[in-house]
């Protein structure tokens, strides 16, 4: 759910909508003369995206120390 406030009621008393944003979550959306501008929103920390991403991508090699053949150069 996001509130509207203006500019001017934000300016004097940001801080304590910043409070309000962490404990409940709720965003805030900024206006200037009814139109809105900016959105306040609680910060959120996303887990790492990358990991499912590269599993399964990596090549096992039973000699790592081999030459790798032409085939699995194109797997690489």
């Amino acid at each position: 759910m996001e509130r509207l406030v203006s500019k001017s009621k934000f300016k004097p008393r940001s801080l304590e909508y910043f409070r309000q944003i962490e404990e409940s979550g709720e965003e805030i959306v900024i206006t200037d003369h009814g139109h809105p501008v900016l959105k306040v929103v609680p910060y959120k920390a996303k887990p790492a995206e990358v990991l499912p991403m590269l599993r399964n991508s990596i090549k096992k090699f039973d000699e790592p120390t081999e030459p790798v053949g032409e085939k699995d150069w194109e797997a690489l």
